[in-house]
């Protein structure tokens, strides 16, 4: 079986979120998170949270992305009850059996997310349509094609070209005005 966990590829999320998720932290989709919301009344980082944010299940903070990771039924449990728990605590959930429940519902959604192979980046990206809340999951896969840490740009200078020849100046600002 295989649950989303939160990631951080770069410190962007501290800046873009209120509350943010650790990375590392089993994740949900969340959207149930502005259920009851003016989305018309959503500003900045709220605003960015319902738009790109996934939920950590420790922190109740946001992620803009999840890796796909294998779970044991151990982890899985844990991970619902731990939501169960963060339903009654911060949103208000009747009773630990209702909460439960729900969290079963959100556990099993997660995991069909992950119906990818391993270490595959899961993005979502929402938005309010006529009928309520639709939400659209991308995955982001690392290219097979490019080399680790291979550089965009290559310096040759005049004196250095594969044929042998002197290479070509180019003006780039003339380039810019485009052509006189």
């Amino acid at each position: 079986m295989k649950l989303p966990r939160t990631i951080r590829l770069d410190p962007s999320d501290e800046f873009v979120f209120d509350e943010t998720a650790a990375p590392g932290e089993w994740a949900i989709s969340g959207a149930f998170r502005f259920w009851d919301r003016d989305m018309q009344a959503l500003a900045g980082k709220e605003r960015q949270a319902f738009r790109s944010g996934l939920l950590g299940l420790s922190s109740f903070g946001w992620s803009t992305l999840v890796v796909v990771t294998p779970a044991s039924q151990a982890e899985r449990e844990a991970a619902v009850a731990l939501l169960a728990r963060q339903l009654v605590v911060h949103l208000g959930a009747p009773d630990e059996a209702t909460a439960w429940a729900a969290a079963e519902e959100e556990i099993a959604f997660a995991a069909s997310l992950c119906d990818h192979p391993e270490n595959t980046l899961l993005a979502v990206q929402r938005s309010v349509e006529e009928d309520g809340i639709r939400e659209r999951f991308r995955t982001l896969k690392k290219r097979e094609d490019l080399v680790q840490h291979s550089r965009a740009f290559d310096i040759v200078t005049l004196e250095d070209n594969d044929d042998g020849d002197a290479a070509e100046a180019v003006d780039l600002h003339a380039l810019m005005r485009g052509p006189t």
